[in-house]
């Protein structure tokens, strides 16, 4: 759609990068502000964000490159184009999960009153990044004749040019965006610890796996011809956050 947001000479900087970058900073700053509402320690949020950050991108861009590894066999320096797009949300968030758990567990501090204070910055974060995905052109939709399909015409697009296709990237983004303004109004209203983080996890599974109906992109080796790695995943992880919700809501006082 414009993958190019502007150049200064030669100096480029791309929209998808503009997005996913925002995101982040829009994330942490929620993050840090909701940790001084609640009395935690808005340095070890930031802290804890960078680790974050740093394990989601790596572990995003790892997932895509596992799953369309066939791209890369020609030019394996494409893997750190990350420019081009190429970064899939499981990936990032199960990395991040580990490194998360591992740093709150070297500091002392509760995994599941912090998993809470992250989760509407998670979604708000991840909104914003997906319309970066939309100028980008990466994660583009299937065909359709709907009144609000785009049709792709940048040269640079990643996605096929001058066929309307569903703007899937906007349904993930929309998606997101409700499932934030849920958790923050919801927030001051939970029954125990850990409940917003996995109600993110179960909303944001179930949503996930019915906008992958409407991906036209690669979307890797399909199970039983009919689920994709992303539903399989989603599936799995709305099992989990259900187990999860109510083993915590059993153990709470």
């Amino acid at each position: 759609m414009h993958p190019i947001l502007f150049k200064i000479g030669s100096l480029t900087v791309y929209t998808y990068g503009f997005f996913v970058a925002s995101g982040f900073v829009m994330g942490i700053w929620l993050a840090r502000k909701e940790a001084r509402r609640l009395g935690h320690d808005p340095e070890k949020i930031m802290d804890l964000c960078f680790y974050i950050l740093v394990a989601a991108i790596a572990g995003a861009r790892l997932f895509y490159v596992v799953i369309n590894y066939r791209t890369f066999l020609n030019d394996p320096l494409e893997i750190v184009r990350l420019w081009n797009g190429g970064l899939v949300f499981y990936g990032g968030f199960i990395a991040a999960l580990l490194v998360s758990v591992i740093y709150l567990r070297m500091h002392h501090l509760s995994v599941w009153k912090t998993a809470d204070i992250l989760a509407p910055s998670l979604a708000l974060g991840h909104s914003i990044g997906r319309i970066g995905c939309f100028f980008a052109g990466c994660c583009y939709g299937s065909v359709c004749d709907l009144p609000w399909a785009v049709t792709f015409t940048h040269p640079e697009t990643l996605a096929p040019m001058n066929i309307p296709l569903h703007p899937s990237q906007l349904y993930s983004s929309a998606s997101n965006l409700a499932i934030f303004c849920f958790l923050w109004a919801y927030r001051r209203r939970k029954k125990f610890d850990g409940q917003l983080f996995w109600l993110y996890v179960l909303i944001y599974a179930l949503t996930r796996s019915a906008i992958e109906l409407f991906r036209g992109d690669f979307r890797g080796t399909m199970l039983f011809d009919m689920f994709s790695v992303s539903q399989c995943i989603g599936i799995i992880m709305a099992v989990v956050s259900i187990l999860m919700m109510t083993i915590l809501r059993k153990k709470s006082p």
